[in-house]
């Protein structure tokens, strides 16, 4: 069990709108909402039903932590600004996350049944995870890592988080896991896909080295235990950079862009008078 372990003491907020929106209070049960036409409407009214629901008051809430993405532009900005706006209101501490960073922690204690971020994990095998995030495009969000449930914030990325498509990122990965086995050689490698995309890619994933299991599902998923688990990992990374900025992960511009001047209609400088 970590530091951070005992929920009882802290009342904390999870804001994500990475893919769709998970709004909750750390312990119980979130709010998820997938229709990405509908998520951004509802997130106001989302927080305030979870927030009534834990028997707290918007002033109550102790720390509040936002997904940072990556994800497209404009449903990972209004979760962002609602998490900002709603901690200047209450004065409580706001800590952002980005959404790969937690995956290889979830994805060790999902392979173990683990309960924990501090649980041990059984096998000696090195397990490494390919989180990804859907970005649309036919191109994912990505970061291979490797974790360890026995060290605080022991995430070590082995490609850093970057946008690429699938197949490419199946070229980057096989070369960085060969890497990774000629340093530790004898050793036993598997790599498992872990995110929203993964199914939908799961045929060029195929074709990686040392491929193990592939899950088309997020920390986020998981209810009220992958939120404890958010928060934990948030928590932690916190404790090692508390200056880190709460801003958006893009990776890509943003598909609106400033319009061309407009054209003269009449062809002479005096339609701009008219």
């Amino acid at each position: 069990m970590t530091e951070r372990g005992d929920q009882s003491n802290t009342n904390t907020l999870v804001i994500d709108t990475s893919y769709g929106s998970t709004v909750g209070i750390v312990g119980r049960e979130p709010i998820t909402e997938t229709d990405s036409r509908t998520h951004v409407e509802r997130l106001q009214a989302n927080i305030a039903r979870v927030v009534a629901e834990a028997g707290l008051k918007p002033a109550d809430l102790d720390e509040i932590i936002v997904g940072t993405g990556p994800a497209p532009f404009t449903g990972l900005r209004a979760g962002i600004v609602a998490a900002k706006a709603l901690a200047f209101a209450t004065g409580a501490t706001l800590i952002g996350y980005d959404v790969l960073s937690a995956q290889a922690q979830w994805n060790l204690i999902r392979r173990s049944k683990a309960g924990t971020l501090g649980d041990a994990v059984d096998g000696d095998r090195h397990v490494l995870t390919l989180a990804v995030n859907d970005a649309r495009r036919k191109q994912l969000y990505f970061q291979l890592e490797q974790a360890s449930l026995t060290a605080k914030r022991p995430v070590q990325a082995l490609i850093a988080m970057d946008i690429d498509y699938p197949e490419s990122v199946v070229e980057r990965v096989n070369a960085a896991v060969r890497t990774f086995a000629e340093e530790h050689p004898g050793a036993q490698v598997v790599v498992d896909v872990i995110g929203h995309g993964a199914a939908k890619y799961a045929s060029v994933f195929e074709r990686m080295e040392h491929l193990g299991d592939i899950s088309d599902e997020s920390v986020l998923d998981q209810g009220a235990r992958g939120l404890s688990i958010f928060w934990e990992d948030a928590v932690l990374a916190h404790d090692l950079q508390p200056d880190a900025p709460v801003e958006p992960l893009y990776l890509r511009r943003p598909d609106a862009e400033v319009p061309n001047p407009l054209k003269h209609v009449l062809g002479h400088a005096g339609a701009d008078r008219a």
